[in-house]
């Protein structure tokens, strides 16, 4: 299986463009969350930022792009 140098997934997976939305719902398979997320192109986003979301009651917001993020489980 082939990999994608921009993301985790595999490079036939579609990426989700950074900051498309404003709001993503997170569950624990996914953290540590950071942002932008593993799937998302990363070309044209800001640094990588690692979110504290379980200590703050489950959600988090991104500090450069304002991205909201909701743990679900």
């Amino acid at each position: 299986m082939e990999f994608s140098p921009m993301s985790r997934s595999p490079a036939a997976a579609p990426l989700i463009p950074a900051n498309a939305e404003n709001r993503y719902e997170v569950t624990r398979a996914d953290l540590p969350l950071s942002c932008p997320m593993p799937g998302m192109a990363l070309w044209n986003s800001h640094p990588k930022v690692y979110l504290p979301i379980v200590d703050d009651g489950g959600e988090s917001t991104c500090p450069y792009c304002g991205a909201h993020y909701v743990l679900r489980d």
